[in-house]
């Protein structure tokens, strides 16, 4: 049984719980295998040797997480190919493809938990009632080391953008 956390997060106020560890800068990253469409799966050993910002939104059709994802989107061009930036949701393969063109993202690649979740109670974020995955952003340097954490309290707020940028330029 994966560990519980209440009394560390809410949605507009009401309590909910999280399933998984509380990671910290230093951990090792948790491999996690995520649907980049309905068959094909990616691992946290698809982007070795890069490092990885990992942005996780509950739902890309929502106000905060399409303002989050394009954010990132603008600035990964500037990070270079060591670089590779993911959104994690547990929205559909397809809805987020549907998204992707919609709004033109294109140097984000989302990636979908909808299928066990395994990836928000590896590292944390899975909200327990809601099956989706809480609003948090990961640094992950070349060597799979945590770099960065910011899980937010309140989903419905936007993350610390600039805290998790700084934490990408001082890996690069």
């Amino acid at each position: 049984m994966s560990q519980e956390r209440t009394g560390v997060a809410t949605l507009k106020g009401n309590p909910i719980t999280l399933i998984g560890p509380e990671l910290k800068k230093g951990d090792q990253a948790p491999d996690f295998q995520l649907s980049k469409s309905l068959v094909e799966s990616v691992s946290l050993k698809d982007f070795a040797g890069k490092v990885k910002l990992v942005s996780v939104v509950p739902s890309i059709d929502t106000g905060v997480c399409d303002a989050q994802t394009r954010r990132f989107n603008e600035e990964a061009g500037k990070f270079g190919d060591n670089v590779v930036v993911l959104t994690v949701s547990a929205d559909l393969p397809f809805a987020q493809a549907r998204w992707c063109g919609a709004a033109g993202i294109d140097k984000v690649t989302l990636l979908s938990d909808y299928k066990t979740n395994s990836f928000g109670a590896a590292y944390g974020v899975l909200i327990k009632d809601l099956h989706l995955d809480m609003r948090s952003i990961f640094v992950i340097d070349a060597n799979d080391t945590i770099q960065y954490v910011e899980v937010l309290s309140e989903m419905t707020e936007h993350p610390n953008y600039e805290n998790a940028l700084n934490a990408v330029k001082e890996l690069v």
